[in-house]
């Protein structure tokens, strides 16, 4: 018998299944995603909480391949030309 913990599932995942998603794929998965948070809470050992660690994972996926740093913008644009002052 296997027993499957949250971290073996969570590696498993992040190893082998990551659909693409698409933007409207995203921004479901947050409105679902905010809505089990709201019914799982911090419990877990709710039956939904492997749930929400998947998806939370395919979310971030999307953010770290489709969404910019915030600190990558405000650098750029608080870079100044030395020379020119």
């Amino acid at each position: 018998m296997h027993i499957i913990t949250r971290k073996r599932l969570n590696e498993f995942i992040e190893n082998n299944f990551f659909p693409l998603l698409t933007e409207q794929d995203y921004q479901e998965l947050v409105k679902i995603l905010d809505d089990l948070i709201d019914m799982v809470g911090e419990n877990e050992n709710h039956i939904l909480a492997s749930v929400m660690d998947f998806i939370s994972i395919l979310i971030e996926n999307y953010e770290n391949e489709n969404v910019p740093e915030l600190i990558d913008d405000f650098v750029s644009d608080s870079i100044v030309d030395v020379e020119s002052l």
